[in-house]
């Protein structure tokens, strides 16, 4: 644990590793290289309900797909997810929506995620696979203290009406992406 006194706290910065800056000059070979070995590795790790592919031939765009849990209100249902990893990665986090409509207390309207690991709580040891993996295990276990869809926050505790308004928002936004 560190000590410091506040006339000291001015005089030298400290950088934490949450804090520390992304490099200055910034070489996108190594984050597509990067990038190619968490796709080899999302692909090897077989079928975990979570999947992602580069959207074309633009590695830093990519499509995700993640399966509802089971004993969840989404079991039986697979979420099309668009991944945009900045140049910083994986010193800043990919940009994650949800393209298929969910209803969720920590997703809005448009598709926004509430999840600390793609925000304050990111870090570089983090892969696509582990977003993947938690934005999976944050449908089943929302955090309704932060949520972005009060609506659904509230719904939460009546898990009949809850899953009734999931299949609702689902279905009317797969036929909205067939159109």
């Amino acid at each position: 644990m560190e000590v410091r006194n506040e006339e000291n706290a001015s005089a030298t910065p400290a950088f934490s590793k949450q804090t520390r800056p992304a490099p200055a000059s910034v070489d996108s070979a190594a984050v597509s290289q990067r990038l190619q070995k968490e796709l080899m590795s999302l692909m090897m790790s077989g079928n975990l309900g979570v999947s992602a592919f580069p959207e074309s031939e633009n590695i830093f765009s990519w499509i995700g797909t993640i399966d509802g849990g089971k004993g969840t209100p989404y079991e039986g249902l697979s979420y099309k997810l668009s991944l945009r990893f900045p140049l910083e990665y994986p010193f800043k986090p990919p940009q994650v929506k949800f393209e298929t409509s969910c209803f969720h207390p920590n997703v809005d309207q448009y598709g926004n995620i509430c999840l600390d690991i793609l925000q304050d709580m990111w870090s570089s040891a983090y892969d696509c696979r582990t977003v993947l993996l938690s934005i999976q295990s944050l449908l089943g276990e929302p955090n309704n203290d932060s949520p972005l869809n009060s609506y659904a926050a509230t719904l939460w505790s009546n898990q009949e009406d809850y899953k009734r308004m999931v299949n609702k928002q689902y279905m009317e936004g797969v036929e909205q992406l067939e159109r």
